[in-house]
């Protein structure tokens, strides 16, 4: 571990604990960052920071409203602001009083969030300090209204570890489909009918009916105890977790399901070896089931009660597909995770919903979904609900992600939290962290790792980046053979982009890629269903319509002049880092790399061949020469590129974007 020092005297149990990198901490910039915490952790545990991104027109000071109702979305329960750090202070001897006003934004800031209630005015806060010429960050602390600087700062080495073991994960979906009826007559009525039937739903989460199944997913149903039923839950709505109490782990052997613990499901012991992050960390799921049959005291028949309305009305439905996560201490209730994370977090949700829906009630309603995300630099992850009738690609989706980049501090070149980049809690329950959304078989993935160099002497290597799937003649039982080498060239290239998560579209077959080049215009309907090949111009048309991809295009009048473009080649492969499609003639292939010499000319083409027909061995594809280096004259001086054909070379622009 590793201390820093700060002027001033406090009590030993103040030392502030920082679980994020510095680097996430304090930005060279001026700016206002909430400090994040967790109540299950000692009260100065500084777990994560965000960037203040929206400020009053009044004054210099946060518009609260704004950055609450962001933070609320954004920020799982479980984890909460437990003070602020403000960058660019003038001179040292400002520190306290930047401290103070720091610390008086971020308790008005919970009372946005969490109410102001009187724990909350309680709440020891810190204020944090730090200038842009460098230098140590100063931290203080709030007690009883006096502001003192901290003795003692820790920076946590396991910090990942520090989180997962102990605490879990707890997750709960819940679609909602909502009747609204108004008079046709009135449309006016229509939002008040709205909001009626939404505090409706809402309040029906607190119902005392209302049931609640706790379960460990897992594939080995004998390793993981039995789901618990949790009927009654305790209505205390206050979700200041500030004095929440955690019980001891002999709790969890307990019968009674109001007495059990969130270990109680939890696999992963706190002493277990290795590295615990979001990806293998335990998670346990939530389904809300409620009972709206009551017992009656006698015997009676069912009763149905006809009420007309007293005009015409419209009936519609308003879809809300809930997905909440909470973070959890292992040591808390079942009871507590529920009533005091659970219940509040699909409240606050289904109400950012319902506010984002309102404007566009009576015309396209919003599809709404929420997404789970773990950026890099972040050690728990947040949740972020996107509109999807448009796509990824529109542009009000894109400012969107360009907001939420700014406030976590991410590069405006990655799309870390695009759709593809979601966790998929889907398939973490069997503990694989496998998260391909792919339907059928598996494909291999990177053949080429484990081939040895061109061959090159004195050359260098340049190679795709990432990871990609091989796409080939006959795959999935289709007969392309003879006529579909570019459109599996085609699929491994926007393989390459699912992996890499710049989209979340499904590599498309070879009837859906023909409907893409009808659809711009390129191709007459009679085109869809045809065997007819196609080439680079057509996979930068398809790239561009479904993934919104640009791409360069390099003419060669002859295999012979491939060479001469070795250069150009691997610096595509160092910079942008995607497989370049090259077809002449009648064939396509596949370009992983070059291996270059600058100054002899010599080089050699790492070559991915989809004309291969074979099974998915990938001994066999390697050792068949299905993929591997290729000389453009070999040592017995046959040229692999015609002499007598001309070459397009396809390479892919690694898109710059959020």
């Amino acid at each position: 571990m590793e201390e820093m020092k700060a002027t001033g005297k406090v009590t030993d149990e103040d030392t502030i604990k920082i679980l994020c990198p510095r680097l996430i901490l304090i930005k060279n910039e001026p700016g206002l960052q909430w400090l994040i915490g967790s109540p299950f952790f000692p009260p100065f545990t500084i777990i994560s920071t965000l960037k203040s991104i929206h400020t009053s027109s009044s004054s210099s000071s946060p518009d609260f409203i704004k950055e609450s109702d962001d933070l609320r979305t954004l920020l799982i329960k479980g984890f909460d602001v437990i003070g602020a750090l403000v960058a660019g202070g003038s001179s040292s001897d400002d520190g306290e009083k930047n401290a103070r006003e720091a610390i008086g934004w971020a308790r008005k800031l919970r009372e946005f969030v969490i109410g102001g209630g009187g724990e909350n005015l309680d709440r020891e806060l810190i204020g944090a300090v730090a200038g842009l010429s460098g230098g140590d960050v100063k931290f203080f602390v709030e007690r009883n209204g006096n502001v003192t600087a901290v003795d003692s700062v820790v920076y946590e080495e396991n910090q990942e570890n520090f989180v997962w073991e102990r605490g879990c994960l707890f997750r709960c979906n819940l679609p909602i489909k909502m009747p609204v009826y108004f008079p046709v007559k009135n449309e006016a009525d229509a939002e008040k009918m709205y909001l009626r039937a939404a505090e409706a739903v809402a309040s029906s989460f607190k119902d005392p009916l209302a049931t609640y199944m706790v379960e460990r997913l897992s594939k080995d149903i004998s390793s993981v105890p039995q789901p618990v039923i949790i009927r009654g839950v305790d209505l205390d709505f206050n979700t200041d977790l500030t004095n929440i109490k955690l019980v001891d782990d002999k709790a969890a052997q307990d019968s009674d399901a109001k007495k059990l613990t969130c270990a109680h499901f939890c696999l992963k012991s706190k002493s277990s070896p290795g590295l615990i992050s979001v990806e293998n960390a335990d998670v346990i799921q939530v389904s809300v089931l409620f009972n709206s049959s009551g017992k009656s005291p006698k015997s009676s028949s069912p009763l149905a009660e006809y009420l007309p309305a007293l005009e015409e009305a419209r009936l519609f439905f308003v879809n809300f597909e809930l997905e909440v996560l909470c973070f959890v201490a292992k040591d808390l209730l079942l009871m507590s995770a529920i009533s005091k994370l659970i219940i509040p977090a699909l409240v606050d949700q289904f109400n950012s919903m319902k506010k984002a829906v309102l404007p566009k009630l009576l015309v396209q309603h919003p599809q709404l979904c929420s997404y789970h995300f773990n950026p890099p630099g972040l050690l728990h992850p947040i949740t972020v609900i996107y509109e999807l009738n448009y796509g990824e690609t529109e542009l009000k989706q894109v400012e969107v992600r360009r907001s939420l980049h700014t406030r976590l501090g991410l590069p405006f070149d990655r799309p870390l939290l695009r759709i593809a980049n979601a966790l998929d809690f889907s398939m973490m329950k069997d503990g694989s962290g496998n998260s391909s959304k792919r339907k059928g078989p598996s494909l291999l993935k990177d053949v080429h790792i484990g081939i040895p160099s061109g061959g090159v002497s004195g050359g260098v290597v340049s190679l795709v980046q990432g990871s990609y799937e091989y796409h080939h003649y006959l795959q999935d039982g289709f007969d392309d053979s003879g006529w579909g080498c570019a459109y599996r060239s085609l699929q491994t290239i926007i393989s390459w982009f699912r992996l890499q998560h710049y989209t979340s579209i499904d590599v498309p077959s070879h009837r859906e890629i023909q409907q893409a080049l009808v659809e711009i215009g390129d191709k007459d309907p009679s085109f869809i269903g045809s065997r007819e090949w196609i080439g680079a111009i057509e996979l930068s048309f398809v790239l561009d319509k479904l993934l919104g991809v640009s791409c360069k295009i390099i003419n060669v009048r002859s295999g012979a002049e491939l060479p001469e473009n070795c250069r150009e080649l691997a610096l595509h492969f160092e910079n942008q880092g995607t497989p370049i499609m090259i077809g002449g003639g009648v064939l396509a292939y596949t370009l992983l790399g070059v291996d270059y010499n600058e100054v002899s000319g010599d080089c050699a083409f790492l070559i991915l061949d989809p004309h291969y027909t074979g099974n998915d061995d990938h001994k066999k594809i390697v050792n068949g020469g299905w993929c591997g280096w290729k000389k453009a004259v070999d040592s017995k001086g046959r040229n692999f590129f015609l002499h007598d054909k001309f070459y397009n070379l396809l390479l892919p622009q690694r898109p710059n974007m959020v």
